[in-house]
């Protein structure tokens, strides 16, 4: 049996414990330096998120990848894990990394060609894989065209249920809806967030488009386990009052669900 590791562990607990939970991505590429980036993420664990995520779909990797992840790394309050955009979205200051099946990618890549490349780079780095199931809803955004995605629709709640549960019993330990980052339709549907919760016995993670803590408390009265926001962190003024407020919103609907 494979043992589960020390972040997928806190995962599992915080859930159980709050009923849900909170994360933030910072994407280096779209913050205006290094800095911003990681002062967001060290803002973002202060503020009372569950773990900070650091990646994204183009360009965060290399030394900005390293240098932004150590520094939040070194402040942070909660694991920080890699959002992958591809193998070269890795480095070993990590704590774990969204170890991503596309299972909608027409390309195999996405599905397990990618997987089989990075997975020797992981074991090396020493960081922890968390099995994630990725799946890409409508309008799906940059990870939808660099992914290859097949992208199910936004009224069509059993298609993505179909595709949790065979992610599920494929062996994924976490099943991630994303619209993609600033969905121009907004989140996943509530009604595909209810299909899918309803379908699966592991994690729900569901991100893209969220802006707007009462947004996030919709998903998670819907069903998700976990959300994940970005965009709207980005775009803030007050990115650790944003997050904040974000963070308040889920706990609350989580405690309702407990």
């Amino acid at each position: 049996m494979v043992a589960i590791g020390k972040t997928e562990r806190y995962i599992n607990e915080k859930i159980g414990r709050d009923g849900a939970i909170i994360s933030v991505v910072i994407d280096p590429v779209d913050w205006p330096s290094p800095d911003a980036a990681i002062k967001a993420g060290i803002s973002a664990s202060e503020a009372g998120v569950d773990l900070v995520a650091v990646g994204g779909s183009m360009g965060a990797q290399g030394e900005l990848l390293d240098v932004v992840t150590k520094e939040i790394k070194a402040k942070s309050r909660v694991p920080v894990v890699l959002f992958p955009g591809n193998i070269a979205t890795l480095t070993r200051y990590a704590d774990a990394v969204y170890f991503m099946s596309l299972l909608n990618s027409r390309n195999p890549y996405w599905i397990s060609q990618a997987q089989t490349l990075a997975a020797p780079i992981v074991k090396r780095m020493g960081i922890e894989p968390l099995p994630v199931g990725y799946i890409v809803v409508e309008p799906g955004g940059t990870v939808g065209w660099v992914g290859d995605a097949n992208l199910v629709p936004r009224n069509r709640p059993g298609i993505a249920a179909a595709l949790a549960l065979g992610g599920q019993y494929g062996g994924c330990r976490i099943i991630f809806t994303d619209a993609g980052s600033a969905s121009t339709m907004g989140p996943v549907p509530v009604e595909i967030v209810a299909a899918v919760s309803k379908m699966i016995d592991v994690p729900y993670l569901v991100a893209g488009g969220i802006r707007t803590p009462a947004q996030a408390r919709e998903i998670i009265k819907a069903g998700a386990d976990w959300v994940q926001v970005g965009t709207a962190i980005e775009k803030s003024k007050d990115a650790g009052r944003s997050i904040a407020d974000f963070v308040k919103a889920v706990k609350e609907e989580g405690k309702g669900r407990k």
